[in-house]
């Protein structure tokens, strides 16, 4: 096929790359060693290139031919050689744990610099155009967080806002909302922007010990959107989880009989709306999208009623007939919520508070609280991702997986969340990433521009290809095919040419 002569610039997409290290494996999919892989765009052409994330997890790991550092789901053991007074020393010094540098999930942009992110304190900078491994970042630093997304949002002014947890620190547990500004004046150019970093708020945790577990969260142009869900972490457990010889993934639990609670924090007044809002237990990892209309907020989350997706991906259940094998027990969905933030005090416990023509309630209880219901968009969706120049405001499309009642994405769909159309793509054997959104320089319309995604084969005589799909009609402008192993990778950024610097610069 074509490409469109406009797309030029960097695809860059991260994910789990390598997992076995001399005779010894990890035990879920999603520690693998971070591998970064690359599409440049240059004139019509595509070019490939991948690279292992040079973190010192992969090189502690590769100098001792053996896993050295534990991640979240394989707890690694020290040599079992060594004296019993080092051993005793380990021990104690994983009780707050030294966490891992293998930045495996996302790109981030912070100024001109790009960053490979995980959920830990650790971020590592990369150049874009070599994929090159260059310094470590430690949050902690700059922010008492232990934990931080790694699915940040990015404001007009090209601030960073992100949000991570701070255990225990003053005997308070809190989420923590801070923000990067995009770039530094001129005569500290050589400073980091982290060094400006600010943090907006903090929420306290409804539970000292433990606090939720989140992936994402929303912003809409006033404010932001964080969801408290019953997915926790357990401290005590995480603190004793290398001396009991357990993983970190089994200190987190879903509590069913828990309510999920919605905060929404004012980004001028940095407070909290003290309203409180909930709906029933639910696990879930991706915002898609928030915005406000008429005094409320709505947002669109991809939810799940409970935590069976994470277990797929261990290892042992990943089996040669693993995409027809394994089957979710809870199929995701989209769900949409209408959350009334200026509405009639005098209102009657029990009315609906919403106003909006939507099937998605918000009841009034007897203390004050507003219990909300979603309306359900859509099913069998994940990974979604919008023209992100539509990001907090109102919107039509969703691109994203869909997975249905499995967990390996067998095609990419676009969803107009008003006709509730949905347009598909897929291929025998192949399996699809994340699809992102790329726009026309001259977009006049939500939808105009192209969907890129790779897509990897289950069939050992197809070869791996990256696919440019028109964003309007979702039919094929053209694809190229690589001529390597590539893998299911997890998240990643389109980084258009003008946002490079060149070498000489």
């Amino acid at each position: 096929g074509q490409l469109p002569p406009w797309l030029q610039g960097i695809l860059l997409r991260n994910g789990p790359g390598m997992h076995t290290i001399g005779d010894t494996k990890y035990n879920h999919w999603f520690d693998g060693l971070a591998l970064l892989h690359s599409f440049t765009f240059k004139n019509g052409e595509v070019y490939y290139r991948s690279k292992y994330l040079r973190s010192d997890t992969y090189n502690c790991n590769i100098e001792a031919n053996r896993i050295v550092v534990s991640e979240f789901g394989t707890m690694a053991y020290p040599d079992p050689c060594k004296n019993i007074f080092a051993k005793a020393f380990s021990y104690l010094s994983h009780t707050i744990p030294e966490f891992t540098d293998n930045c495996l999930i996302n790109i981030m942009k912070t100024g001109d610099d790009f960053y490979a992110t995980s959920e830990t304190n650790f971020i590592r900078k990369i150049n874009p155009q070599t994929l090159e491994t260059l310094e470590k970042v430690d949050y902690t630093k700059y922010v008492a967080v232990n934990v931080a997304t790694s699915h940040p949002h990015y404001d007009s002014a090209g601030n960073i806002l992100n949000m991570g947890t701070s255990i225990v620190d003053k005997g308070k547990t809190k989420y923590i909302l801070f923000k990067i500004p995009p770039s530094v004046a001129e005569k500290e150019k050589k400073k980091s922007c982290l060094k400006h970093l600010e943090v907006v708020c903090s929420i306290p945790s409804r539970s000292l010990l433990h606090p939720s577990y989140y992936h994402s969260f929303g912003i809409t142009e006033n404010y932001v959107v964080f969801i408290e869900q019953p997915f926790k972490l357990d401290i005590v457990k995480m603190a004793t989880a290398y001396i009991r010889g357990v993983n970190w993934a089994s200190c987190l639990a879903y509590h069913k009989e828990d309510k999920t609670w919605f905060h929404f924090v004012d980004k001028k007044t940095k407070k909290e709306v003290s309203t409180k809002f909930y709906t029933d237990a639910m696990v879930f990892f991706h915002h898609v999208n928030a915005y406000e209309e008429d005094g409320h907020i709505i947002f669109d989350i991809i939810a799940y009623t409970d935590n069976s997706l994470y277990d797929l991906f261990y290892l042992k259940n990943l089996s040669k007939n693993f995409d027809e094998k394994s089957k979710l027990t809870s199929i995701p969905a989209c769900k949409r919520f209408v959350v009334p933030l200026q509405y009639d005090k005098e209102a009657e416990v029990g009315s609906n508070l919403v106003t909006l023509p939507s099937t998605a309630t918000a009841v009034k209880e007897k203390d004050g609280s507003i219990y909300c219901q979603p309306e359900i968009l859509c099913e069998g969706i994940e990974l979604p991702r919008i023209n992100y120049d539509y990001n907090g405001k109102k919107y039509k499309y969703i691109f994203a997986t869909e997975v249905q009642w499995s967990p390996v994405p067998v095609q990419i769909v676009k969803f107009n969340i008003q006709t509730k159309e949905m347009l598909h793509w897929r291929e025998d054997h192949s399996w699809p990433s994340e699809p992102i959104f790329v726009p026309s320089p001259d977009a006049r319309e939500e939808d105009d521009g192209v969907v890129l995604t790779c897509v990897v084969t289950s069939d050992p005589k197809k070869a791996p290809f990256l696919l440019v799909l028109d964003a309007k009609t979702f039919k094929e402008l053209g694809r190229a095919t690589v001529d390597v192993e590539m893998h299911l990778d997890l998240h990643g950024m389109f980084v258009p040419e003008k946002d490079l610097k060149t070498e000489t610069e």
